[in-house]
């Protein structure tokens, strides 16, 4: 009997693709078949680190599709990739749908698409397929993508998405103001790479128009402003890989697993958890203070440098630090960081503020230090330190420099602080609870997933 085939499309990042692939397994516990389809690049990057236990095989298949730029272009260049995906990947995944239907006895009866790439959910309309939308980031950020017209009626941004005044704007009543120059897709180095991500607002924005369920990975704890302003969005939790002792799949590189024994030696609350996601870029002075401040601060911690963090070549380490730090130290390439966040040792979490990185902290009840480096990192960052007070940020000096000073004077304050750790335990216990069986975004979830089952197989003209 021919099961309900689900194909799953994110946005090449890794922030995307992390929880992407863990909504495909929920489907396949279920016994729905998902595959995920990612551009050609992605698509290695994830299956040369997958393990056997990540669950790939029958069930859950990762593919691939061209971006439209050639293998030695760079994908770090967000403007070029994002206008290829436009131009290329809605063809080619009109001619994969057309490929799995004629090969494969599951015919394909669902895309669920990333708000990032809202072409998906037009090609599903097109050949008569059942759609879904998910947002991988804050519900408030999507709130920012959905509200884009009104913004431009209402003078604030251009028809390019570029701020028009500095005047501060509040999407509803019930959410934080904010300046125009923190929506996201301003949140770029430059021009081109703006506009080009606004595009991708206005299709996500269409696509939205023209999707029975729109998914967010929130509750409504956290982002109760921006549900209730949209109210069809349907929040179904961090959608986090605890169910399966936080085994993720999806990773651009290889953990270092190692870390984690290191961890069993500190003493309980006492690290200092430091990782910036896949795309933040540090000079060689900022690397420098921050590596500094962490020396200063005489607590134990945890540093993730991945491959090209740094806008040199390689990484520099000041003189002797190495050996300074020792064993009180730990530096890694990548972490498994839902099981570092879930240790007994770390005391808070210094972070680029990313949606899964956020939400992996507040689902541990850590304190955060904000290093927030582009797109919505900077919403978020917001949300820690002014709304759910779990946290506080750095501030840069004349130069732009976030100083070793001004980091070991934060680590003290957060630390020395009781109510940021009580905050959190206290939002913990609240999302927890939301995603535990009975809570609000439990049944969300399983009221979409008993949908996905009930739907007959299309027909699609060849």
């Amino acid at each position: 009997m021919a099961k309900p085939h689900v194909l799953i499309i994110p946005y090449p990042a890794q922030g995307h693709v992390i929880p992407i692939i863990e909504l495909g397994q929920r489907l396949v516990n279920h016994g729905v078949k998902v595959t995920i389809v990612n551009t050609e690049v992605t698509h290695k990057q994830v299956i040369s680190n997958a393990l056997k236990k990540d669950g790939f095989g029958d069930l859950l298949q990762s593919v691939s599709i061209p971006d439209g730029l050639e293998q030695w272009e760079d994908r770090s260049d967000l403007c070029k990739l994002t206008n290829s995906i436009l131009q290329t990947m809605p063809r080619k995944l009109e001619e994969l749908i057309y490929t799995i239907n004629k090969e494969d006895i599951n015919k394909v009866t669902c895309i669920i698409a990333d708000d990032c790439m809202g072409w998906a959910i037009k090609v599903a309309k097109k050949l008569r397929i059942k759609r879904a939308a998910i947002w991988p980031a804050s519900v408030t950020t999507l709130a920012s993508m959905l509200s884009s017209q009104k913004l431009i009626d209402d003078g604030i941004i251009n028809n390019n998405g570029i701020p028009l005044n500095q005047e501060m704007i509040q999407l509803s009543e019930t959410m934080p103001s904010i300046k125009p120059t923190n929506l996201w897709w301003t949140r770029f180095e430059d021009l081109p790479t703006s506009e080009a991500f606004f595009e991708v607002v206005k299709e996500a924005a269409e696509a939205a128009r023209l999707t029975e369920w729109h998914l967010c990975r929130t509750s409504m704890d956290l982002e109760p402003g921006a549900l209730s302003l949209y109210p069809q969005l349907l929040p179904i939790g961090p959608l986090l890989a605890s169910n399966r002792l936080a085994n993720q799949t999806g990773h651009f590189w290889q953990e270092d697993s190692t870390c984690l024994a290191w961890l069993d030696q500190q003493p309980p609350c006492s690290v200092i958890y430091v990782a910036f996601g896949s795309f933040t870029l540090f000079n060689q002075t900022q690397f420098e203070e921050l590596a500094i401040g962490l020396e200063l601060s005489n607590r134990p911690f945890l540093w993730v440098v991945r491959p090209g963090m740094t806008k040199e070549t390689t990484a520099a380490y000041p003189d002797g630090y190495l050996e300074r730090v020792g064993s009180r130290g730990r530096i890694v390439s990548w972490a498994p960081q839902q099981k570092v966040l879930a240790h007994p040792s770390v005391a808070c979490f210094v972070s680029h503020c990313g949606w899964n990185s956020t939400l992996e902290g507040v689902t541990n009840g850590l304190p955060f230090l904000c290093w927030p480096y582009f797109a919505d990192q900077f919403n978020n960052e917001n949300y820690i330190c002014d709304i759910w007070n779990t946290g506080l940020g750095f501030r840069k000096d004349e130069t732009g420099i976030i100083t070793r000073g001004e980091i070991k004077g934060k680590v003290e304050q957060l630390l020395g602080e009781n109510t940021f750790r009580a905050k959190a335990m206290d939002i913990k216990e609240k999302v927890t609870s939301s995603i535990g069986e009975g809570g609000s975004a439990h049944k969300n979830l399983c009221n979409f997933i008993e949908w996905i089952q009930e739907i007959q197989c299309p027909r699609i003209d060849t």
